[in-house]
């Protein structure tokens, strides 16, 4: 019996209640700005365990540890160690809990992973690896792993948990308005990311509150397969007679939530705002409510961080396959010598041309596969926003591209050999893959249909009881060659028809394999792709650069009438091509769009190029600049998200640097476009948010004095006046620091006149910004470089 159905038993309910939030209470009850939460384990243990106990009263099944921020990062400094504060706070927990149920809470590390900062995934997963078995050992019943804007910090969290303990796992993710999380992963892409890790439930917390995030809500129940949980803020913060009130009542929060029961959500709870009185209005209301069973569609998908690419019925998915070192020079001399820019701009032509996968292949006797298929991956997914797919006969190379990947990948491939399923099916299972099953066994490849079509029943049998569904399974009837089998290639296309109708599972083929050693290999390989494709093939592992095959495509999803109203093939060929591909061969090298594709390996020799006969300055606001505002724009519309935003501004970066190596020192001063202190507030610790700010700051041409987290007012005003600083930005994420914000504001504004400031961070928004008395509101990085290209331009 799963530990939710467990509960949901023993305690004859119809919902599971979490608690309310731990800091807004700690408040109320006396925390300060500065104060680290988890240490009032120690020094106030007594207001820990009557929180704990006012939420258990209050009709709480399980209780949060006040260690949300107990890792080594956060309690650096501190008296106590990790294992320390968790075991004080299992401990305070479970003696208020009684007989009811205590979750481990792991919060977000503070810091950003690779590539958007410098924190390893590794290093992430072996921060949570140390609380997780503090807990376990402690004796918590379950880990819940929450407010989380990062998915790969999500993937990292969730391995270390399973990796290093029975307990059940719990996963929410915080989201923005604009439905994504902070680093541009949505619903759809989270559920299917952290199901296919295997987590218990799934959710969402923090950020907004209840009836702004029932889109949210809507969407997960839409694809989720397991419970899902929702604990939303108490509505928004705002700063009234020196105290921070979220403006949303218990009795409001209820009521909402109570509509969120009714659409499916079985657990739920309060985050930032909520007290011990909301779960007990919500209590009272969920008593008499019936839940219903939502009913989630079933489909089969591939994701990176930012994008899921479903396999439709009749619309073909295009899975790139030029990243092989089989038959292409070029790649295998950059696995050699580790040239990963000839990689990334083989990605980015694959894409370009219409690929919505890429397939990873990067086998060579040279090189220590799982290794570089490591690095490979690390270099893709930070520039690339579509899913790849890693191929390799190497079961350590398998394993080790799926546990670095940050997405929903697809294995290829699998056998329906024995011991290859009994290798593969486990590592597919523990990452939440989809696999390529190959329809070939110990006695070869087939001859025959039927053997093709038993053997692919073998696969999806033995998948099942590894406990891999059918959805993740996609079958490949292997494309011989027509030359020497010329028998077998209607065969493999009827064997692929009978399968997708039989067993209902989605097919590929590896379709240029057809025309190896005939004349004219482009005519057989166009063909043959519009055959496959009448047949029900979903996606080619084909080469997406030469055209006929695209052109083929496009024109099946018309002639299949899945292209309403020929859209996508009027959008890709109504206009004159030859005019768009000489647009395209003049400006592929240009500095412009190196930046916007965020090209690291390309800018710094462009860079060098323009300055033999371009002045520095005009590089700079001619090139860089405009480059970024399209690469804002871009960001602002949706259309990229942090990763790429932040790559793009790491290659202007370089851009900078080439430029100012070749000026004399006195006339750098010329490059800044104006000076800015950041800097987070007092009693704050987190500066996730800062540290992004400062990358476009810096990136568009500011000179930027950044003080770091937790800096006292004193030293803020002190720097101002010394550096002559007019424009400050202030950051901070946790509700009891704004106090501190506040106070920072007004000694500044009392010390000179003419200084500005600009603040952001989690718990603000524009109405508290004012409260405050700050001079600009940026929601974000982006929004925070248009208020100081605005302030230098006119001051």
């Amino acid at each position: 019996m799963s530990f939710v159905k467990k509960i949901f038993e023993e305690n004859k309910k119809k919902f599971i209640l979490f608690d309310s939030a731990m800091g807004t209470t700690l408040q109320k009850m006396g925390l300060k700005a500065g104060e680290i939460p988890e240490l009032f384990n120690f020094t106030h243990s007594d207001v820990i365990l009557d929180i704990h106990k006012q939420n258990i009263e209050a009709g709480s099944d399980i209780i949060i540890t006040n260690t949300f921020g107990a890792n080594e990062i956060k309690l650096k400094g501190c008296l106590y160690s990790v294992e320390d504060v968790v075991q004080k706070a299992v401990s305070l927990a479970r003696k208020a809990a009684g007989k009811k149920y205590v979750a481990l809470d792991l919060g977000p590390t503070g810091q950003l992973l690779e590539p958007l900062g410098s924190l390893k995934f590794e290093q992430a997963y072996d921060l949570y690896k140390r609380q997780v078995i503090a807990g376990t050992d402690a004796g918590a019943d379950l880990i819940i792993i929450e407010t989380i804007s990062d998915l790969y910090e999500a993937k990292a969290a969730i391995l270390a948990a399973k990796e290093n303990s029975n307990l059940p796992v719990f996963c929410t993710m915080t989201f923005d308005q604009n439905g994504r999380t902070l680093t541009g992963t949505d619903p759809i892409t989270m559920v299917n990311v952290l199901e296919g890790l295997g987590v218990d439930v799934i959710g969402v917390n923090c950020s907004l509150g209840p009836k702004d995030i029932l889109p949210i809500v809507d969407e997960i129940l839409k694809y989720a397969t397991i419970p899902v949980m929702v604990q939303p803020n108490a509505g928004l913060p705002d700063y009234v007679d020196g105290e921070t009130v979220f403006n949303v009542t218990p009795e409001e929060f209820a009521t909402v939530m109570v509509e969120i029961a009714k659409k499916g959500v079985r657990i739920l709870g309060g985050c930032c705002g909520t007290t011990p009185e909301f779960i007990l209005k919500l209590h009272e209301k969920l008593k008499n409510i019936d839940p219903s069973v939502p009913k989630p569609v079933s489909y089969t998908c591939a994701c990176s961080s930012t994008k899921t690419v479903i396999f439709d019925a009749n619309l073909p998915k295009i899975i790139g396959e030029r990243i092989n070192p089989t038959g292409n020079g070029i790649i295998k001399n950059a696995l050699i010598n580790q040239d990963y820019g000839a990689i990334i701009n083989e990605a980015i032509a694959q894409k370009d041309a219409g690929a919505d996968i890429l397939d990873v292949n990067i086998g060579l006797p040279e090189i220590d596969e799982p290794i570089m298929m490591v690095k490979v991956i690390k270099e893709l997914q930070g520039i690339i926003d579509i899913p790849l797919q890693i191929d390799s006969a190497n079961i350590k190379t398998l394993e080790a591209g799926a546990r670095i990947f940050n997405g929903k990948t697809i294995l290829n491939s699998v056998t329906g050999k024995k011991n290859n399923m009994e290798q593969i099916f486990p590592i597919a299972k523990k990452y939440g893959a989809c696999v390529i099953g190959l329809t070939m066994d110990e006695r070869g490849l087939p001859k025959t249909i039927e053997q093709r079509v038993e053997i692919a029943e073998k696969i999806i049998t033995t998948a099942k009881q590894y406990g891999i569904p059918k959805k993740d399974i996609l079958i490949d009837c292997l494309v011989l060659t027509a030359s020497t089998h010329q028998d077998q290639v209607l065969k493999s296309l009827k064997a692929m028809q009978i399968i997708k109708q039989k067993f209902g599972v989605k097919t590929v083929l590896g379709a240029s394999n057809i025309s190896f050693g005939l004349p004219r290999r482009d005519l057989i390989n166009q063909t043959y792709m519009a055959m496959a494709l009448t047949y029900g093939l979903d996606a080619p592992i084909t080469d997406p650069l030469v055209p006929e095959i695209i052109e083929t495509i496009f024109a099946f999803r018309i002639l299949s009438n899945t292209d309403k109203n020929s859209e996508d093939f009027i959008n890709k060929f109504g206009n004159n091509q030859s005019e768009k591909q000489l647009l395209k061969e003049e400006t592929k090298e240009s500095l412009s769009n190196i930046i916007i594709k965020g090209l690291l390996n390309q800018v710094e020799q462009k860079t060098q190029d323009l300055l033999k006969n371009t002045p520095p300055l005009s590089i700079i606001d001619e090139h860089l600049i405009p480059s970024l505002d399209i690469v804002g724009d871009m960001y602002d519309q949706g259309d990229i998200f942090l990763p790429q935003l932040i790559r793009s501004a790491e290659t202007v970066k370089k851009a900078f640097k080439i430029i100012k190596s070749t000026m004399p020192h006195e006339d750098e001063k010329g490059l800044s476009k104006g000076k800015i202190l950041l800097a987070t507030v007092a009693g704050d610790v987190h500066d996730i948010g800062k540290n992004i700010v400062k990358v476009l700051l810096e990136n568009y041409g500011f000179t930027v004095i950044d003080l770091g987290k937790d800096v006292p007012i004193d030293s803020i005003v002190s720097t101002c006046i010394e550096q002559k600083i007019k424009l400050v930005g202030l950051s901070a994420l946790m509700t009891p620091t704004v106090e501190n914000m506040k106070k920072t504001i007004e000694k500044l504004q009392n010390s000179d006149k003419d200084c500005r400031i600009m603040v952001g961070g989690a718990v603000l928004n524009e109405k508290y910004a004012k409260m405050i008395n700050a001079d600009y509101y940026g929601k974000d990085a982006r929004q925070a470089v248009e208020i100081a290209q605005t302030f230098f331009r006119n001051n």
